[in-house]
């Protein structure tokens, strides 16, 4: 069973930075694609960014791309997302997804999700 905690959401400013981190238990994690999503008052979920298990490769949403910044650190099995320059349309909730592949099979999995506010 792999679990996925987010950490570092908070308020800021607009122009300002946080780093958003996600720890993941379990042994896959190299075989692991790490993922953003978001949540608005509202809004469906949506994508962020994306950082593949096969030489780290990374994908972004157009609202983020500049601006986030995906990476991972698999020797701590562990994910960021580093966010600057934000803006009030950022703010959201802010879910950690891991999808794990066992040989072909893919299993999913979301953290908990941790706040992000950014003023104007």
């Amino acid at each position: 069973q792999v679990q996925v905690a987010e950490s570092g959401g908070g308020l800021v400013q607009a122009g300002g930075s946080l780093r958003l981190s996600c720890a993941v238990s379990g042994r896959t994690f190299s075989r692991t694609d790490m993922g953003w999503y978001r949540q608005a008052p509202g809004k469906e979920r949506e994508f962020v960014a994306v950082t593949m298990r096969s030489g780290g490769s990374t994908l972004y949403a157009d609202s983020v791309k500049g601006r986030f910044t995906i990476s991972r650190d698999n020797a701590k099995n562990t994910v960021f997302l580093q966010m600057n320059s934000l803006k009030p349309e950022d703010t959201a909730i802010y879910y950690c997804n891991a999808v794990a592949y066992v040989g072909t099979t893919a299993n999913t999995y979301w953290g908990q999700g941790t706040q992000v506010t950014v003023s104007s």
